[in-house]
């Protein structure tokens, strides 16, 4: 889990039902919203607090969260730059027996559709559930890829980057290969789980006869307006996630995450996409929580209260990597994570780490199944990914605590145009 802050986000009826329930269609899920938002309960910026002294910056206003809409078309798929999202899913497919290039253009131009419409606030085209009518787009974004095996199973090999070839094995890989890889990837975020949840069963559906899921893996982040002002996101093992992100602000963000629109060694059709490493990595937390807070801030270089490293400043404060403490000790070890994953330490290699906590329950013997979906984008894997998991399994003192369990790699095209669908310079040029 390399230590690098997320950019901040701004803050159906079936056929022959009755007739009316045909005109309640008309009402979309954001002018629903709008209604209800205006008697919402907004929470205060004291979080409820009375008699503080000194109130912190207002939170996220509860009745605003169902507004908040990411547009489907662009540059680049949604999903990549916004902030991180209260609820997630993952899901891969895989296209059925005899279906080919022709119905992957279809199911691509089907999904593209709906994520429109579902982005917009608005209901499926065909068959909705009606599970989230009340409410807003709740910043829903859909992001859709494409796995090394499409390419055979479509016809398309000679068109598959170089960048796609597998991933290579690591010490702390434990993986499954029923939960692992495929041909299709979606991501699926929003800050309601109602309307994330409405999106998965809305491209399920839509998969139909040509594609069945693979896997699934659901997430989640805390919500927006849970705490009194925006923050670095927490894993479950209670550490500030995600300090130092690479940011959109960074003179050479887009090189490093995004294939270039021209020049480049990708196929035309990745203009502008990138490559996302999806991990489901178990994090062994009796083990971890046996550790002293002074312990679990050694294996990570950094304060756990507020993110800072050991060295001292602020959360976002340069790592002093030379300095001792009285008895000549390095204050942030050799092994620590956070020293390790440093792009300056592994040439320049950085991820946009975008990623979801999990809990699935417990083992038998009461072990928590829990840990974080680890998504990152990287317009190389090569030189993002692999770099810096090669040099953690070299020694990370983080390795002893977490299982990598399941692995997949997928190229995620630039975004659609207006009236284009994801994955048409693929499949239609």
């Amino acid at each position: 889990m390399p230590d690098q802050s997320l950019p901040e986000a701004p803050p159906s009826t079936a056929p022959g039902a009755p007739s009316q329930a045909r005109a309640d269609r008309g009402l979309s899920r954001r002018a629903l919203l709008g209604t209800a938002g205006a008697t919402g309960l907004v929470l205060g910026a004291a979080g409820g607090a009375v008699g503080d002294a000194a109130a912190p910056a207002p939170a996220t206003p509860l009745a605003s969260v169902g507004r908040e809409q990411v547009m489907f078309h662009g540059k680049h798929q949604p999903g990549i730059l916004q902030g991180l999202q209260a609820h997630g899913h993952l899901v891969a497919f895989d296209l059925t027996p005899g279906a080919g290039r022709t119905e992957a253009a279809a199911l691509l131009r089907r999904w593209s559709g709906t994520a429109r419409r579902l982005m917009a606030g608005e209901a499926a085209a065909h068959g909705d559930t009606d599970v989230a009518r009340d409410a807003g787009p709740s910043s829903l974004t859909v992001t859709l890829g494409f796995g090394h095996s499409f390419f055979a199973r479509t016809g398309l090999e000679k068109r598959r980057p170089v960048a796609l070839d597998p991933l290579p094995a690591f010490s702390s890989d434990h993986l499954d290969a029923r939960r692992s890889n495929g041909d299709l990837w979606v991501q699926i975020g929003a800050n309601d789980a109602l309307v994330a949840f409405h999106a998965l069963r809305a491209l399920q559906k839509d998969a139909g006869g040509a594609a069945r899921v693979r896997w699934q893996m659901n997430g989640f982040n805390r919500s927006p307006g849970a705490t009194p002002h925006p923050m670095t996101a927490r894993n479950l093992m209670g550490q500030v996630d995600g300090t130092r992100n690479p940011k959109p602000s960074d003179a050479d963000f887009d090189r490093r995450i995004f294939v270039p629109a021209s020049g480049s060694a990708d196929p035309a059709w990745m203009a502008n996409g990138s490559y996302v490493v999806v991990r489901r990595i178990r994090m062994l937390l009796d083990d971890w929580e046996r550790l002293s807070r002074a312990a679990q801030e050694q294996v990570i270089g950094r304060r756990k209260a507020d993110g800072a490293p050991l060295t001292g400043g602020t959360e976002t404060a340069e790592m002093d990597l030379e300095k001792t403490d009285a008895n000549g000790d390095l204050v942030i070890p050799l092994n620590a994570h956070a020293r390790i994953t440093r792009p300056d330490q592994n040439g320049g290699a950085a991820m946009l780490r975008r990623p979801f906590s999990y809990h699935d329950g417990f083992d038998a013997d009461g072990t928590p199944d829990a840990g974080l979906l680890f998504v990152c984008w990287q317009a190389d894997p090569l030189r993002g990914f692999v770099t810096v998991q090669r040099k953690l399994d070299r020694g990370d003192a983080l390795s002893r605590f977490i299982r990598h369990e399941a692995s997949g790699l997928f190229a995620v095209p630039g975004g659609a145009a207006e009236g284009e669908y994801v994955g048409q310079a693929l499949l239609e040029g």
